[in-house]
C-alpha cells in the first residue's frame, strides 16, 4: 500500500479537525487509533485537543488525552486548551484538563488569568 499524497494527508487532517470541533469522539478516536498523530493541528496551530476543548467536548478531550495528546500544546497565538475552555465556559473540559495536569501558567493569557477574567477561579481551586 502506498503512502498518502500531501493533498490526501491534508484532507484527512481537515476531516479530523472537524470531528474534534463537532465532538465526534468515536470517529476521531478511530482516526488516531489508525495512525493520525494525536497532536495533529491546523495551519494556526490549533490541535485536535484545542478544538475539542474550545468547543466544550469533554468526552472527546478525555479520549484524546487517553491517546497521548499533549494538554499544554499552544496554538500560534500562544493560547492553551485549558484557557480556551475557561474562555468558553466549558467547566467539564476544564476539569478533564486539570486532571491531566494541564499547566495553569502556560500561554497568553494563562489559565489563571483567564479564570480570573471570566469569573471562574473556583474551577482552578484546589
Amino acid at each position: 500500500m502506498s503512502a498518502l499524497t500531501r493533498e490526501q494527508t491534508d484532507r484527512v487532517v481537515a476531516i479530523a479537525l472537524d470531528l474534534a470541533r463537532d465532538g465526534d469522539t468515536r470517529q476521531l478516536a478511530e482516526f488516531v487509533d489508525h495512525g493520525l498523530p494525536v497532536d495533529a493541528a491546523d495551519a494556526s496551530g490549533n490541535t485536535l485537543l484545542m478544538l475539542a476543548a474550545y468547543h466544550g467536548h469533554a468526552g472527546t478531550v478525555r479520549a484524546l488525552l487517553d491517546r497521548g495528546a499533549d494538554p499544554d500544546l499552544r496554538n500560534d497565538r500562544d493560547q492553551s486548551p485549558i484557557a480556551g475552555a475557561l474562555f468558553k465556559g466549558a467547566d467539564e473540559v476544564v476539569a478533564v484538563l486539570r486532571e491531566a495536569g494541564a499547566d495553569l501558567d502556560a500561554g497568553t493569557p494563562t489559565a489563571r488569568a483567564a479564570a480570573d477574567l471570566f469569573g471562574r477561579t473556583h474551577l482552578l481551586a484546589g
